[in-house]
């Protein structure tokens, strides 16, 4: 049986990574293809349990390096329980988020603290995705819809525009820095358009 293949979204807060992850599912699954959409924190039991303790509450509840413990906390479950088993059953997994975004929110923004972080998933995860969309979009446009949302999980947002064009450089360093898995798109259009551009990369790398 062919392994599936691992994509993964990443962006800043209010970017449009769900809504551009779920049409991309949804295309993928119109050529007969088994496809499962997940995100991060989250995509197992025990990680969205995690997932309720690192979204929620005040900015400062947690240091950085605790983060970092959390989120890979969250990401090794998400591993074990959903990620490994349905590749290796042929099944194309989508996630929203992966270990990039804890390489650039808690790597990058929060302290000189990259090199824990890569370490750590060294030894954790060792697994990267096959092919990683990053939206690019104006921070201050994707902050406003992302607390828009109202959707109680707005910690991150409420470290407030600075942090979010911090996040945003960071992005953009890490599409440079890992260019045969990361394609980096434009989310300052229609969500249609992006879509389309989703859709013409992902044909031209599969």
């Amino acid at each position: 049986m062919t392994t599936g293949r691992f994509i993964t979204f990443e962006g800043i807060d209010g970017s449009g990574k769900s809504t551009q992850s779920q049409t991309l599912k949804a295309a993928i699954e119109a050529t007969g293809q088994d496809v499962i959409l997940t995100r991060e924190p989250g995509g197992s039991p025990g990680a969205e349990e995690i997932r309720s303790l690192v979204l929620t509450g005040e900015p400062d509840r947690w240091s950085a390096e605790t983060e970092i413990l959390l989120f890979t906390a969250s990401r090794r479950d998400h591993l074990e329980k959903t990620i490994e088993p349905a590749l290796k059953a042929g099944t194309t997994i989508i996630s929203d988020r992966f270990a990039d975004s804890t390489r650039v929110y808690q790597g990058a923004t929060r302290g000189d603290l990259r090199g824990k972080v890569d370490q750590l998933h060294a030894l954790m995860i060792g697994r990267e995705p096959d092919l990683t969309f990053i939206i690019d979009m104006d921070p201050e446009i994707a902050l406003k819809r992302g607390l828009a949302r109202n959707s109680g999980e707005d910690r991150f947002e409420d470290f407030g525009l600075p942090f979010q064009e911090t996040l945003r450089h960071g992005f953009l360093s890490l599409a440079k820095s890992f260019p045969e898995r990361c394609v980096l798109i434009d989310g300052n259009r229609a969500p249609d358009a992006i879509a389309a551009d989703i859709a013409t990369q992902y044909a031209a790398r599969t």
